[in-house]
C-alpha cells in the first residue's frame, strides 16, 4: 500500500508515520507544504527520512497563500466570531490540495493525514481532499481511528525507539505565516491567563517599547501594497508585521470558540499583521463605502468567514460571495495610518481618492448647511412610518 501523508513533522504526524510502516508495512510519502511555518521546518525533510519515509516533498506554497487565500480574507475582512483570523482555517485547503496532487503524482492508495475526531481540521482535510482526489483514493486519518492522544503518541514513538519531537512537549503548535496557535496544557482550563512562554510572535505589553510606532499602510482594490510608502513584495509584507507589530506587543487573541463539530475550545493565537491589516481594511471601507454598502458587507463578510472556518473551501456559495467582495473592494483604494502603543492598535488617519467624506459638507462653520425647512422635511418623511406604526398600535391596543 503506497501513502501519502501530510507531514508536519509534528508528534501526531510522526506517530502517524511511524505506525504507517510499522504496523501497516506502508510505503510512506511524505509532503510538507510551506505556508510560513518556519520553526516547524526545521529539519522536518531529515526526520521524515529517519521515521522511514520512502519518498518526501517540501512544497514552498508561501507566495500563493498570502495572494490566494490570505489577501482574500483581508477584503473579507475575515475575523470568525469577531476575533479569529482564520489562519489555520485558510491554509488547511492549501495544504490539502497539495497533498492530493502529489497523491495524484505518485498513483497513491491512500492519503493519510493527522486530524483528531474533537478538531475543525478533520472537515478541512477531509472535505477538500474529496474536492481533489480521484476515486478510489482513500482517506485515513489514523489518530481519529486509533483515537490516539498525545500521551499515546509519546508512548509509540518511544517504544520504537524515536526521540519525540520537543516543540510539541507541553503546547499543540500550529502556525503559518497568517496566525500562530497555542493549544493544550494549561490553556485548556479557560480562566488561567497564558504564560509568557506560550508566545513566540510577540512580547508582554508591559515589556514593549515605551515609544509608539507609526504604520502607514497601503491599498490598492482591498490589497495591502506598501507599508510606510514602501513597496513590499507580498510575504515579506507578512512577515515583516508580524514582526514590528509583535515587539510592540500587539496580536494576541485569546478566546472561547465554537468548533465546527459542536465543541467550544479555547484557543490562544498570535497574529500581527492579520489583525492590523484587517483593522486598516475595515477602516477604510467606512470611508469610501456607503451606508447600505456597508451593513451588507458585514453581513456577507460573515458569511465568507464561516464557511471558510467550516471547511467549506469548496462551497460554490463562497465564489459568488467573493464576485461581491471583489466588486465592493474596487473602491477601497487609499492609505491608512495606524498607531502601536504597547498591546493596542489604534487608527489615527486615512485617505481614500475614493472618499465619501467631505470636510466642506461636514464643517459645522463653513460650507453648505441645510435650511430649518429643509431639515424639518428630511425629519418628518425619514421618521414617518415609524411614528404611524406607533400610532396605529397604541390605538389598536386601547
Amino acid at each position: 500500500m503506497k501513502v501519502v501523508l501530510a507531514y508536519s513533522g509534528g508528534l501526531d504526524t510522526s506517530t502517524i508515520l511511524v505506525l504507517l510502516k510499522k504496523r501497516y508495512n506502508a510505503d510512506v510519502i511524505t509532503v510538507t507544504v510551506d505556508v510560513g511555518q518556519e520553526d516547524e521546518m526545521k529539519g522536518v525533510e531529515e526526520r521524515a527520512y529517519e521515521l522511514g519515509a520512502s519518498k518526501h516533498y517540501t512544497i514552498d506554497a508561501k507566495k500563493e497563500f498570502v495572494e490566494e487565500y490570505i489577501f482574500r480574507a483581508v477584503k473579507a475582512n475575515a475575523l470568525y466570531e469577531g476575533k479569529y483570523p482564520l489562519g489555520t482555517a485558510l491554509a488547511r485547503p492549501l495544504i490539502a490540495k497539495k497533498v492530493a496532487e502529489i497523491a495524484i503524482q505518485e498513483n497513491a492508495d491512500a492519503v493519510a493525514h493527522g486530524c483528531t475526531g474533537k478538531g475543525n481540521d478533520q472537515v478541512r482535510f477531509d472535505l477538500t481532499l474529496k474536492a481533489f482526489l480521484k476515486p478510489g483514493i482513500k482517506i485515513m486519518a489514523p489518530v481519529r481511528e486509533l483515537k490516539l492522544t498525545r500521551n499515546m503518541d509519546i508512548k509509540i514513538l518511544s517504544e520504537y525507539g524515536y526521540k519525540v519531537p520537543e516543540v510539541h512537549k507541553k503546547y499543540s503548535i500550529d502556525e503559518n505565516l497568517w496566525s500562530r496557535s497555542i493549544e493544550g496544557g494549561e490553556l485548556d482550563n479557560p480562566i488561567a491567563e497564558p504564560g509568557d512562554e506560550a508566545f513566540a510572535w510577540t512580547v508582554s505589553p508591559e515589556k514593549a517599547p515605551d515609544t509608539s510606532l507609526y504604520l502607514s499602510i497601503e491599498f490598492d482594490e482591498g490589497v495591502p501594497k506598501k507599508i510606510n510608502d514602501e513597496k513590499v513584495h507580498p510575504v515579506e509584507m507578512i512577515k515583516k508585521l508580524n514582526t514590528v507589530l509583535g515587539l510592540h506587543g500587539f496580536g494576541r487573541i485569546d478566546l472561547i470558540e465554537s468548533r465546527i463539530v459542536g465543541l467550544k475550545s479555547r484557543e490562544v493565537y498570535e497574529a500581527p499583521a492579520a489583525l492590523a491589516l484587517i483593522e486598516a481594511h475595515q477602516d477604510l471601507e467606512r470611508m469610501v463605502l456607503t451606508p447600505r454598502e456597508l451593513r451588507f458587507k458585514r453581513y456577507i463578510d460573515e458569511m465568507w468567514s464561516d464557511l471558510v472556518y467550516q471547511g467549506l473551501w469548496m462551497d460554490p456559495m463562497r465564489s459568488h460571495l467573493e464576485n461581491v467582495i471583489n466588486s465592493m473592494n474596487r473602491y477601497v483604494t487609499g492609505v491608512v495610518r495606524v498607531k502601536v502603543f504597547k498591546g493596542s492598535l489604534i487608527v489615527v488617519g486615512r485617505e481614500s481618492p475614493y472618499s465619501l467624506y467631505s470636510r466642506e459638507l461636514i464643517d459645522y462653520n463653513t460650507g453648505w448647511y441645510p435650511s430649518d425647512e429643509e431639515a424639518r422635511g428630511f425629519i418628518t418623511v425619514h421618521g414617518l412610518y415609524a411614528l404611524t406604526a406607533l400610532k396605529v398600535r397604541n390605538q389598536n391596543q386601547l
